[in-house]
């Protein structure tokens, strides 16, 4: 919302003033935060252990595992971009 404020110069002459909007970057970019880092600290070490723990720990839960973190980490950027203008 632009505000709107008229002056009166010396000749007469109204001039109107506008106070431009200003913008609010209230969350940082998403490989700044700590929430990302975690993430993909989580996701190495679920690759990690499949790799390291073969047997009952496979590539196909490995990869499931990392898809949920991947839906964690996405709600909650966006839980983090709701709150912000």
């Amino acid at each position: 919302m632009t505000t709107r404020a008229t002056t009166n110069d010396n000749t007469g002459a109204s001039q109107i003033h506008r106070a431009e909007r200003q913008k609010s970057t209230e969350t940082k970019s998403a490989y700044k935060t700590t929430e990302f880092i975690v993430y993909v600290l989580a996701v190495l070490g679920v690759l990690i252990a499949s790799m390291i723990v073969d047997q009952s720990f496979g590539a196909d839960p490995a990869w499931r595992y990392v898809t949920y973190l991947t839906v964690g980490y996405m709600i909650s950027r966006g839980l983090a971009k709701a709150g912000s203008r």
